[in-house]
């Protein structure tokens, strides 16, 4: 089995600038979801705002994984993008780096679990997943989760989940294809 390579394992100036570039083209697109979620909060469907909107906010890890292969880049890629978000003026103020955080570490496993080889469906499949039971738990505690009934828990994970495997798996597999094929990237 390949492991990650001493060599490939130092971070270089072209990994910087594309984690540059996917934090701050993340920054802007999370700040500009804000709204979507502000608009479905505004409806009856307010408890299902969170978790149906979340995967945008997953995005920026698993592409900085995919794209980086480095350990750490799926944390640094969504931690940064939440900071960017942040200066943006993000209705959620400092605690965009809380959640930017705790998402990275979950796309971060998903990578991790493979120790960084190319294994894209299951990185992806495993990211989504973890920032899903990462978030759920964060949320637990600080959205007030905890106060539903077990059904409705249920319900709330899978609809997450569903939103981190479409946007954060399925859509970041397509992109990184996408890339691929233009030769912006090297596999």
């Amino acid at each position: 089995m390949q492991t990650i390579s001493k060599t490939h394992s130092h971070w270089q100036l072209k990994d910087v600038i594309f984690l540059a570039i996917i934090a701050l083209f993340f920054g802007v697109i999370y700040q500009i979801w804000g709204f979507s979620y502000t608009l479905i909060a505004a409806t009856p469907l307010k408890p299902f705002a969170n978790d149906a909107t979340l995967g945008v906010w997953l995005m920026a890890g698993p592409l900085a994984g995919r794209l980086i292969k480095k350990p750490g880049s799926a944390t640094l890629g969504e931690f940064l993008a939440a900071t960017i978000e942040m200066f943006l003026f993000s209705q959620w103020g400092a605690m965009n780096l809380v959640s930017g955080l705790i998402q990275g570490l979950g796309a971060e496993v998903g990578f991790a679990s493979t120790k960084y080889q190319p294994k894209p469906k299951i990185n992806l499949f495993i990211s989504a997943l973890m920032m899903t039971c990462f978030t759920f738990i964060w949320d637990l505690f600080q959205s007030g989760y905890l106060a539903y009934h077990l059904p409705m828990l249920a319900l709330l994970f899978l609809i997450r989940f569903i939103s981190a495997g479409f946007f954060a798996g399925i859509l970041i597999y397509l992109i990184d294809k996408l890339l691929a094929r233009t030769g912006v990237i090297q596999k």
